[in-house]
């Protein structure tokens, strides 16, 4: 048991008794915990493997390459529509964490054999991803944004793809595009503010 992850599960004010349940169930099948990204993660010989997440609704216990594992009981689901790896399952009582101990421990097992494998999830490629009409034009336009664009790492232009395509009003794509021209001609990502 890692005290970080104490004291964190210490100052929760809910979900408290969800997280200590998943937690022992994570510490019988023999990972390594830490405390990553604000929440308790859970490691095989330094691979994460499954991560414990109270959100508002419900605790998400998640697995990292979630998207190999063979979901015989079908429990796991995407926790977005561009996540391409972690699949989760959502917890709201005690009681369902008991009545599927058995089956979490299976594919907690399972996920450490993906790891100890060292299996990788086939992951989109930038290219895979739909360049938005709005922002292709401007792309054309400008060989100093063009230039730009094709420097950011291709997690950096992902993150601008997906952006860019989420509205479904022309007018919102390119009024999301204006407003990334600077950061994207600066070389940052969608979320990196310039610091003062």
């Amino acid at each position: 048991m890692n005290p970080k992850v104490d004291k964190y599960i210490d100052g929760l004010e809910k979900w408290r008794k969800e997280v200590e349940r998943l937690r022992t169930i994570l510490l019988d099948c023999g990972l390594e915990e830490e405390l990553k990204w604000g929440v308790p993660c859970y490691a095989y010989q330094n691979g994460n493997v499954a991560i414990i997440n109270p959100l508002k609704e419900y605790v998400a216990f998640g697995f990292f390459k979630g998207a190999l594992l063979e979901d015989a009981e079908g429990m796991l689901e995407r926790p977005g529509k561009n996540i391409q790896a972690v699949r989760i399952i959502r917890f709201t009582n005690t009681r369902e964490i008991d009545k599927m101990e058995t089956t979490l421990k299976a594919y907690i097992y399972e996920a450490i054999e993906i790891e100890r494998a060292g299996l990788k999830v086939r992951l989109k490629k930038t290219e895979d991803y739909e360049v938005p009409e709005e922002f292709q034009k401007k792309l054309n336009k400008s060989t100093k944004l063009r230039a730009a664009f094709e420097a950011l790492t291709p997690g950096r232009q992902r993150g601008y793809l997906l952006h860019f395509a989420a509205p479904k009003q022309s007018k919102t794509r390119e009024s999301r595009i204006e407003k990334c021209i600077p950061l994207i001609l600066a070389g940052k990502g969608l979320n990196e503010y310039q610091r003062r």
